[in-house]
C-alpha cells in the first residue's frame, strides 16, 4: 500500500470504530526520538522520515506538524499524499488540539495509541480537547490491525557494559537510585526510557539505529530491582550475574500485570517520560509523586571515568576527522566524490578507532543547496556529487565503548563568496561566545542561548533549531534533561554535563552552514556572589580558515580560535602519520 491507501485503510477502520480524528505521534512505549523499525507508524502512515514530528487524521483532513529541523524534507516527502505540513514550534503554529477543534464537532471522539503519548501530553490534550467537548480516547491502536508485513521487535541480546568504562558497578547506580527515591519520599519507580534504562543497569543493546539500547523497563524499590525484558535477549550466563547482584529478569510483557498488582505503594514517576497507559495503571492502584527520571538526573552528569572516556573518545574522533579531511582535500578533483561516499569514507576512518562500535546518527553530508535541509539525509536518488566553488556540511558522530561524539564542519570546495564568508564567521562567532561563557551555578539553558546568536540576529539572521543538547555516554547523542535553546527549559546546566554547541543559518535553495563542537560543564570560579561555571571544548578538528573574515572576530575571538587549533595540533599530532601532521599543521596555523 501507498500513503494514500494506508491513510483510507485508517479511515476505514476509523468508521467501523466510530473514531472521528485519530492522532499518530511515531514513537514507541518508552517515548525514543529514535524508534525500532516495528514503531515507525508515524513514517509508515505518512513516508516522513524524520525524528520528530505529529500526524492528525480526520475523514476529511490530514496534516503533519514538524519543526524547522525538517521542513524543507517533510514538503518533499509529503508531496502528493495530501497530508497538509503544518510548521510546528513557530509563533503563529496552530496546535494539534485547536487543529482538532477547527475540523470536529463536540461530542466527536479523538483517539491515539496511549503507549505512544507522555502521561504529562496526554493530560494537556485531554483537557484542551474536553473544553469544546471532545473526548480523547488513549486505547485504540488502529495501526497494528491494518500495517500488514509489519517488522517484529529485534531479539538481538543485550551485553554487559564493563565498569571499566561506566565507572560505578550496577549496585552502586541502583543505590544512587535508591537514594533519590528516599531523598524523595518515595518507594518505587519505573524506569521507561531506554537510555536510562541502559545506564541504571550497566547493560547495552543493538534495538536502535545507531543507539546502544534495548527494549525493556526497570522496576526499583528499597528491596529489589526487576528488569522487564524479552527472555531471549539475556544470555543464560549474563542473567545469572545479574540475578546474583539483586536484578530479578522478568519477560517484557509482564509489566502490566506486575504493576496491577501492586497496591498502595509510593510511586516516583517522570510524567514527562512515562507513557500515559503505564502512567494511569500505576496511579489507579497506588501514590504518584511526579518529578524528573532519577536516571535522566543522574546520568547527565557524568563520573570522572567516564568524563575521562569522553575525553579520550574525542581525541580518537578527531583523528579519524582529521585523517578523513586530509583524504577529502588529496582526492577532490582527482576523482569523483559523493555526499554518500564521503559518508562512508568517514565511517570507514573511524572504524580503524579503539573501542569504535559504529555512528552515532546517520551521517548529514550535504553539499550546495542540501545544506539548507538541516537534518538532510542523502539517499542515491538524491545524493549529489560535491563540485568546485561551494560549500559542504558533514555532521556526524561516533558511538565508542568510551564516549559518544558529535561534530559538524562546513568546508569550502573552492572559491567561495563574500556572502558565504561573511555567513560562516557571524555562525562561528557565536560558537566562539558559548565556548567562552562562564555563568553563575543553576543557569538555564535558554539564558545561554543568545550568546550563539547575537551575532546573527545583529545582521537580521537566525537560525530555528536548538543551540546545544546533552550526549551520552556511549548512549544517545541527543541526551537531556537541559538544553540550551530558546525554549524553557528549568533544568539548569550543570558540572559534569556534556552539551554541544552548534549555531547555524541555512539560505534556502542556496547553501546551509553549521559548526559544532561538544563541550564538557566545569567549575570555574567561587566568589562572594557564588559559584561560577564555564566549558571546556573537547571536540577536536579543525575549522576551515578558508571561510574565516577576520575582520569580523573580536580580539578575544580570534585569540580563542588560534588556541584552539594550537590545542587540535598538539593533541592529535602524535597519532598522524608525517604527511597528515604536515596538512593539519597549515589548516591551525595562526590566523
Amino acid at each position: 500500500m501507498n500513503v494514500i491507501d494506508r491513510i483510507t485503510s485508517l479511515r476505514s477502520l476509523m468508521r467501523e470504530k466510530n473514531i472521528d480524528g485519530y492522532l499518530i505521534y511515531g514513537t514507541d512505549p518508552h517515548l525514543s526520538e529514535y524508534v525500532p523499525e516495528a514503531w515507525r507508524s508515524r513514517e509508515w502512515i505518512s513516508g516522513f522520515t524524520g525524528s520528530y514530528g505529529k500526524v492528525a487524521i480526520t475523514q476529511d483532513y490530514a496534516a503533519l506538524w514538524t519543526d524547522s529541523r525538517y521542513f524543507i524534507q517533510a514538503e518533499s516527502q509529503l508531496s502528493g499524499t495530501k497530508i497538509v505540513m503544518i510548521k510546528d514550534r513557530q509563533a503563529d503554529t496552530i496546535s494539534v488540539d485547536n487543529w482538532m477543534k477547527q475540523k470536529l464537532k463536540p461530542g466527536s471522539i479523538v483517539a491515539i495509541d496511549g503507549l505512544t503519548i507522555s502521561a504529562a501530553e496526554a493530560n494537556t490534550l485531554e483537557l484542551k480537547l474536553s473544553a469544546n467537548g471532545i473526548i480523547l480516547d488513549l486505547n485504540a491502536d488502529l495501526v497494528s490491525p491494518i500495517w500488514e508485513n509489519r517488522p517484529i521487535l529485534s531479539q538481538s541480546v543485550v551485553t554487559d557494559f564493563p565498569i571499566r568504562f561506566a565507572g560505578h558497578c550496577r549496585s552502586e547506580k541502583l543505590a544512587q537510585i535508591r537514594n533519590q527515591l528516599t531523598v524523595n519520599g518515595s518507594k518505587a519507580t519505573l524506569v521507561c526510557q531506554l537510555d536510562d534504562l541502559a545506564w541504571s543497569f550497566n547493560l547495552r543493546g543493538k534495538d536502535i539505529s545507531y543507539n546502544p539500547l534495548f527494549t525493556g523497563y526497570g522496576y526499583v524499590d528499597q528491596e529489589q530491582a526487576i528488569l522487564f525484558i524479552d527472555d531471549e535477549k539475556v544470555p543464560t550466563a549474563l542473567k545469572d550475574v545479574l540475578e546474583r547482584e539483586g536484578v530479578h529478569v522478568i519477560n517484557y510483557e509482564s509489566i502490566f500485570s506486575f504493576l496491577k498488582q501492586l497496591k498502595q505503594l509510593s510511586f516516583y514517576l517522570d510524567p514527562d517520560r512515562t507513557n500515559s497507559l503505564i502512567y494511569r495503571l500505576i496511579s489507579k492502584y497506588c501514590k504518584v509523586n511526579d518529578g524528573l527520571s532519577i536516571p535522566t538526573f543522574l546520568k547527565s552528569v557524568k563520573n570522572e571515568v567516564e568524563t575521562l572516556g569522553i575525553k579520550e573518545a574525542h581525541i580518537r574522533d578527531g583523528v579519524a576527522m582529521v585523517n578523513f579531511l586530509f583524504w577529502f582535500d588529496k582526492h577532490f578533483g582527482k576523482k569523483k566524490i559523493t555526499e554518500l561516499s564521503i559518508a562512508e569514507e568517514l565511517g570507514k576512518f573511524r572504524s580503524e578507532q579503539a573501542f569504535y562500535m559504529g555512528e552515532s546518527f546517520s551521517p548529514i553530508v550535504a553539499f550546495g543547496v542540501h545544506g539548507a535541509i538541516v537534518h538532510y539525509s542523502a539517499t542515491s536518488e538524491s545524493e549529489f556529487e560535491v563540485l568546485p566553488d561551494s560549500i559542504l556540511l558533514i555532521d556526524s558522530g561516533g558511538q565508542y565503548l568510551d564516549g559518544t561524539t558529535d561534530l559538524t564542519r562546513t568546508i569550502a570546495t573552492g572559491k567561495i563568496t563574500l556572502r558565504h564568508q561573511t555567513d560562516f564567521t557571524l555562525v562561528l562567532k557565536g560558537m566562539i561566545q558559548l565556548a567562552k561563557a562562564v555563568f553563575p551555578e543553576n543557569t538555564k539553558g535558554y539564558s545561554l542561548d543568545i550568546l550563539a546568536r547575537k551575532a546573527l540576529w545583529s545582521n537580521g539572521l537566525n537560525y530555528g533549531h536548538g543551540t546545544g543538547h546533552g550526549v551520552g555516554h556511549y548512549l544517545s547523542v541527543h541526551e537531556g534533561p537541559m538544553a540550551i535553546r530558546q525554549e524553557y527549559n528549568g533544568e539548569p546546566i550543570r558540572a559534569g554535563q556534556i552539551i554541544t554547541d552548534e549555531p547555524g543559518l541555512y539560505r534556502e535553495g542556496e547553501y546551509g552552514i553549521r559548526i559544532e563542537n561538544v563541550l564538557v560543564c566545569k567549575e570555574e570560579c567561587q566568589s562572594k556572589f557564588g559559584r561560577f561555571l564555564s566549558f571546556d571544548t573537547l571536540t577536536l578538528c579543525p575549522i576551515d580558515r578558508k571561510l574565516v573574515d577576520r575582520q569580523l572576530l573580536a580580539d578575544d575571538e580570534l585569540k580563542w580560535l588560534n588556541a584552539y587549533h594550537a590545542r587540535v595540533l598538539k593533541e592529535l599530532g602524535t597519532f598522524l602519520n608525517t604527511d597528515v601532521f604536515k596538512w593539519l599543521k597549515a589548516q591551525c596555523s595562526t590566523i
